[in-house]
């Protein structure tokens, strides 16, 4: 005998969006977003529906075992995309990138690069293995938010001591997720990187914050001063022996003095681990003062946003280069271009991700590399002989320089590599050469 099935009732509607806009289609999905217009009365159409909170107070009292959009990400193109929330609540606005990288996600949150940003993972699911006190790239967070397609409701490793989610409460981070992270990089490879407003705030309208985007900028802003140190300190801590791959260390010990325009730990470690002792001095320090410690080297750190902005930083670079071996990383590798006399550029959406492609013109040899940058050296503007040693080959843009005659090399990537690849790791070995060289 067959088995009777009752069929179950329609479940009820969730709700509409009511933001003057046009009809929704009759599927919901993901990559839920609707386009506002300031100044009209309606929209000019919709690219997906979604129920909103601030739209749904008829259901307000309606209890449901899952958590409801209570977040919106607004883009100063007028695109608003509705989320759920994680971390911090609140209203922050930030310069929307998208970073490839598969893990590393709290190195990413702890690097100072990221500084002013709202940073997109394109991996689709983040937070499985949790965060833990070791894999710190600096002493806080610098990033705006955090936007992913899924967040991990359990963690799954060993090293783990929290849940991201309970790490961005307890510094003021915000996040979101259950967003369509794959439409959203569509458009900003389309369109170049957006500022956006991140917020939980159902009071404050679309429009109002699509107003806040519009208003905030990013680019001339010095973001190192507010990264940097202090004060000149000494760094000791080495790459832990469980991490230790390099077996090619100097049995010499060379000062490096390191400028910290936002430098990460894990270069600090792998300097010290080609036995480096390091002093690490703030991105306003005299460089008359750095050259009476008489370094054998100096190190110009990565850091956050446009180079441009920070003239002091550039002239500091252009009274050290040529007195003592230099080593420019991501931002210090821009100074130097500009110290230099040539000209950085903002790119249309940045290199962020650690599966970037770059050649050592020199030997031929391809390293994936970790990069976070926005900007980049034009190689053209460059004076006679400084040498493009490395190019990303995902667009042809310069990666490297040397200059012999001045004793100096840079990377616009970050060959720590924390988390990896580390193939890039080689470079902090040249350095040493260079200063090695230059005792002699």
């Amino acid at each position: 005998m067959l088995t009777q099935i009752r069929p179950l009732p329609a479940r009820p509607a969730v709700g509409a969006v009511q933001r003057h806009i046009s009809p929704a289609p009759p599927s919901l999905g993901l990559g839920q977003h609707v386009r506002v217009s300031v100044g009209r009365t309606t929209s000019p159409g919709v690219c997906c529906s979604v129920a909103s909170p601030a739209s749904n107070q008829g259901a307000a009292a309606m209890q449901r075992p899952w958590k409801v959009s209570d977040a919106r990400l607004v883009l100063e193109d007028g695109s608003v995309w509705n989320a759920k929330s994680f971390g911090a609540s609140g209203t922050q606005v930030g310069e929307v990138v998208f970073n490839t990288s598969m893990t590393g996600y709290q190195e990413i949150l702890t690097d100072p690069s990221y500084a002013g940003q709202f940073v997109l993972m394109t991996c689709p699911h983040i937070g499985n293995t949790g965060v833990n006190s070791d894999d710190e790239e600096s002493i806080k967070c610098f990033l705006g938010g955090l936007i992913v397609r899924n967040i991990s409701i359990c963690t799954s490793n060993w090293r783990s001591t929290e849940t991201l989610d309970e790490y961005l409460r307890k510094r003021n981070i915000m996040g979101i997720y259950d967003v369509d992270t794959r439409a959203i990089t569509r458009r900003l490879r389309e369109d170049g990187s957006l500022i956006g407003v991140l917020s939980t705030d159902q009071s404050r309208k679309d429009e109002e914050l699509i107003e806040m985007a519009k208003n905030w900028k990013i680019v001339g802003v010095d973001l190192i001063s507010d990264v940097s140190c202090d004060a000149p300190y000494e760094w000791l801590d080495k790459t832990g022996s469980g991490w230790e791959f390099n077996n090619k260390q100097s049995s010499e010990t060379f000062h490096v003095v390191a400028y910290d325009f936002g430098v990460k730990h894990n270069i600090l470690r792998r300097l010290a681990s080609y036995g480096c002792k390091i002093t690490v001095v703030p991105a306003s320090w005299p460089a008359s003062e750095v050259l009476n410690l008489k370094p054998d080297g100096v190190l110009f750190s990565n850091g956050p946003g446009d180079p441009s902005a920070v003239p002091y930083a550039v002239k500091t670079v252009q009274e050290i280069v040529g007195k003592v071996p230099v080593f420019g990383i991501c931002m210090g590798h821009q100074l130097i271009g500009q110290a230099l006399g040539g000209k950085t550029f903002k790119m249309k959406f940045g290199h962020h991700g650690g599966n970037h492609p770059v050649r050592d013109n020199r030997t031929g040899r391809v390293d994936i590399s970790a990069q976070n940058h926005n900007y980049a050296v034009d190689p053209e503007s460059l004076p006679e002989g400084v040498q493009v040693t490395h190019i990303n080959l995902n667009d042809e843009s310069c990666a490297g320089l040397v200059f012999p005659k001045m004793k100096l090399m840079s990377l616009q990537y970050h060959p720590e590599s924390s988390p990896g690849p580390h193939d890039s790791d080689l470079a902090f070995g040249e350095f040493v050469e260079l200063m090695k060289s230059n005792r002699l």
